[in-house]
């Protein structure tokens, strides 16, 4: 299916998004056909219910598409989108006059639906897009601007969902080398051994025990304007190391790298919308593995910021290798810096899959990025960098403690680690989640984007573009 808009057609149908309260106003403006029609099928505006209304002639005139009880619509996303697949083929404008917000998130929610990861389904019949509904941009929609930013959801999907024997270190960086290369980007990257010799120590300790060698891959565009650096967490695949992972919890770690597949789509949407201001993507490109020479509980490793780091638990690597990757960015220079990172467990147990938590010191940049969430339905909730819990990350044998023993507020103790590598430029950490564990509307089982389209939407007041 396509994520692109549909051309204007003269013969499109129209789509009326109606919710309960609305749809007795509603038939009151339609002719009696199409009042029995609707009457004798039952439809009552329910949330994602659809109705294709008939013409004389049996074919497709307009379709209903319900929004539910207004009072519950917090609850609902794309509902739109949704819809997709059960209308017939054929070309659809949006009838409906909606309140901008929610007119963009029907339109989005449309292009997001299109979405398919259909690369190892060989059995699957191709899909035609002549056989698919399509639909017209809304009118008042920045329709460039939602293409853009759906292609860039869907490149982080694509990411997330290959399988690691597929995406390893070596394959995300032709991902990013792809990327640089469609946008005049350039790309470096220091590889294996070499990350001991540029000082990259905890990069090359997490990921020395892997046949696909570990690495920095550091991507930059743009000539002028506000700078931006985005870290993002490349754990293509985690094993736990030597704290093996049961099975059960190691299913999903092909995900890991779902950092670093979210600033990638962010970059592709920066880029696409050509934003006036200069873009670093830093990303530590690894795999967690068993062997002989793997990092082990109890040792003390020496980070590139020279903090020394006591390892009391393998399977917390990914805070890691974005410390030595923060280091880096802080000695450049940066007007904003954020890292993304499938970092804690925790952070799943506080607000579940769905909502993506961020760590900010800055009042009005938290502030931002959370009315930012809300404007695209893109949700975000603000975690504190709670100060008083520093003494937990500080084991006393070094400087630092990557797994704190008791198992209180992990996630903040892993953005407090973090904090000390992200030096003085105003610093955001997002602990996401990248998963969609059950399908829902314009998002699928698998990979997803989370915070990427908040951050786009705040960057304007953020860096005064």
């Amino acid at each position: 299916m396509t994520q692109t808009f549909a051309a204007p057609a003269d013969d499109s149908r129209p789509i009326h998004l109606v919710d309960t309260a609305s749809l007795d106003t509603w038939l009151t403006g339609q002719d009696a056909t199409v009042q029995a029609w609707i009457g004798a099928n039952g439809f009552t505006a329910g949330v994602g219910a659809v109705l294709v209304v008939p013409n004389g002639q049996g074919l497709p005139a307009l379709a209903l598409v319900g929004l539910g009880d207004p009072a519950k619509a917090g609850r609902h996303r794309f509902v739109l989108g949704g819809a997709r697949e059960k209308l017939p083929a054929g070309t659809w404008h949006l009838a409906t006059d909606l309140p901008e917000p929610m007119r963009n998130e029907a339109a989005l929610g449309w292009l997001l639906a299109g979405y398919r990861f259909d690369r190892y389904a060989t059995m699957s019949d191709p899909m035609n897009p002549a056989l698919k509904a399509q639909l017209m941009a809304p009118e008042g929609c920045d329709a460039r601007r939602l293409e853009i930013i759906a292609a860039g959801e869907a490149l982080t999907r694509d990411l997330i969902n290959t399988p690691a024997n597929d995406m390893g270190p070596a394959a995300l960086e032709r991902a990013v080398r792809d990327l640089a290369r469609e946008f005049g980007a350039e790309v470096t990257s220091v590889i294996g051994d070499e990350l001991t010799d540029a000082n990259f120590p905890l990069i090359h300790a997490v990921g020395r025990a892997a046949s696909d060698a570990p690495r920095l891959i550091d991507m930059t565009w743009g000539t002028s304007g506000p700078r931006l650096t985005l870290v993002g967490k490349g754990v293509c695949f985690d094993t736990g190391g030597l704290n093996l992972k049961p099975g059960a919890s190691m299913g999903l770690m092909k995900k890991d790298m779902g950092g670093a597949a979210t600033v990638l789509g962010l970059a592709q949407m920066i880029m696409g919308l050509n934003l006036p201001l200069r873009l670093r993507v830093l990303i530590p490109a690894v795999e967690n593995a068993v062997s002989g020479n793997s990092f082990r509980p109890s040792d003390i490793l020496k980070s590139r910021k020279g903090l020394t780091v006591e390892i009391n638990n393998t399977d917390a690597e990914g805070r890691l290798v974005l410390a030595d990757a923060l280091a880096l960015a802080a000695e450049g220079e940066s007007d904003l810096t954020i890292s993304m990172a499938t970092l804690t467990g925790a952070a799943r147990v506080a607000v579940g899959p769905d909502l993506a938590p961020f760590y900010c010191d800055d009042d009005a940049i938290a502030a931002a990025l959370a009315q930012a969430g809300a404007a695209v339905r893109d949700p975000l909730w603000r975690m504190p960098f709670w100060a008083p819990y520093e003494p937990m990350i500080e084991p006393g044998i070094a400087d630092l403690d990557n797994a704190p023993s008791g198992g209180f507020a992990g996630s903040i103790t892993a953005a407090l680690f973090l904090r000390r590598f992200a030096g003085s430029a105003p610093y955001v950490h997002f602990d996401i989640y990248g998963w969609q564990p059950s399908p829902a509307p314009a998002r699928p089982k698998g990979g997803a984007g989370q915070g990427a389209r908040a951050i786009l939407q705040a960057l304007p007041g953020l860096l005064s573009l």
